[in-house]
């Protein structure tokens, strides 16, 4: 009996229903238009912040998801450099250095065809100086490439890959389904479709002997930005490692059939989850950059460099809120001095506060998100066509 979707006699003409992700892929472009929107109201600023928050983001936790930890300043110190903008001295290690390069790339030739030399020029970049596995070659031993989990002895089998000796000819069509099914190709899928299609398809394959999750992600991201004619700012590994069991579960499901629709429709709602995710972010820091504009000069320092501490944390802020002694330990001080700061800011209209006395909590009075206005959602709607 066959096993594994590559093993089907059907393979790899996948099947589903397309009824399931219709409002789904709707609801894909109508999100992706306000995010483009939004990113176009930011100053350049504000922007290139954004642009650096999400592909490091994207960079961290697509390689966390695997279980490698990188050092997010790292990653986002050689961003900067990398994007000409202003940067630190830090010393930055060839992953994260290597992990840059590779979002940088998928970012900025997002419209490219997708072919053999991308694929191991993103593997060389994954994999600096690794000496155990062939790093920028697709694997070529004859063992068997197995996906196991548990003890010795008590090992479960999560997916075998195809041969080896089959890889030229599988990779070879990958690629051509992938480029004749982009928006601009001959047989064009819908974003999320194809997405979803093309991150399963190649981790089915699994071409390399590591670095196949990491870089079927990138592939899906690039199969949305090309879905929405704009690079995208979508945290797609992001949200998956908040539901990475789920992740795992889902691929494993769908290796065993070519009808895909359950992997398609999780697939989409993750990445629906990742682009609210994205969308949240611009608008703080839109709202970011409005509070500071109104705040210019009616701060004293120790209000200044609380503020900016609170407001590094992004959306969600301190956790719990920032209390007097947060306010204390940031800007050293007095009790009496924090909380006659804390009211100020309140007053103000930089902070709000609940609870009371001790008890007292300071979250960041951060405008609520504009509408974006037609002109500009038309714009970008257009641009998602």
């Amino acid at each position: 009996m066959d096993r594994w979707n590559w093993e089907q006699p059907d393979w790899p003409h996948f099947r589903w229903d397309a009824s399931r992700l219709a409002e789904k892929e709707r609801k894909f472009h109508n999100s992706g238009g306000v995010l483009i929107g939004t990113v176009g109201h930011l100053g350049s600023a504000h922007r290139e912040s954004l642009y650096v928050e999400c592909i490091s983001g994207e960079a961290v936790t697509t390689s966390e998801i695997e279980g490698e930890l990188l050092d997010r300043a790292s990653v986002q110190s050689s961003l900067r450099r990398k994007l000409g903008l202003a940067s630190d001295n830090r010393r930055v290690g060839p992953k994260e250095d290597g992990i840059a390069q590779l979002m940088l790339d998928l970012f900025a030739n997002f419209l490219e065809p997708l072919s053999h030399e991308t694929l191991h020029s993103w593997h060389r970049k994954l994999l600096p100086g690794r000496a155990d596995v062939a790093v920028g070659e697709y694997r070529s031993g004859s063992e068997p490439m197995e996906i196991i989990s548990g003890a010795i002895g008590k090992e479960r089998v999560h997916f075998v890959a195809p041969p080896s000796a089959t890889l030229p000819a599988e990779t070879d069509r990958f690629l051509d389904w992938f480029n004749r099914t982009s928006w601009d190709g001959p047989e064009p899928l819908p974003a999320l479709t194809r997405a979803g299609i093309a991150h399963l398809y190649f981790e089915s394959i699994h071409p390399y002997e590591d670095g196949n999750g990491r870089i079927g992600r990138a592939i899906a991201e690039k199969a949305l930005a090309q879905g929405l004619r704009h690079p995208t700012l979508t945290a797609l590994s992001t949200t998956i490692l908040a539901r990475r069991k789920e992740y795992y579960r889902e691929l494993e499901l769908a290796s065993k059939t070519t009808e895909i629709t359950q992997w398609l429709a999780w697939f989409a709602d993750v990445t629906l989850e990742a682009q609210q995710r994205t969308i949240q972010l611009a608008d703080f820091l839109v709202g970011k950059s409005h509070l500071l504009d109104r705040l210019r000069g009616a701060l004293n320092d120790r209000q200044e460099k609380a503020l900016l501490r609170l407001l590094r944390e992004g959306p969600d802020g301190f956790e719990g809120g920032l209390s007097a002694g947060n306010y204390a330990t940031i800007t050293g001080a007095s009790p009496a001095t924090a909380t006659r700061d804390l009211a100020d800011l309140v007053e103000k209209g930089a902070l709000t506060r609940t609870g009371e006395r001790r008890h007292a909590r300071y979250f960041a009075a951060l405008p609520s998100p504009e509408p974006i206005g037609f002109a500009a959602l038309a714009a970008g709607s257009f641009a998602a066509q």
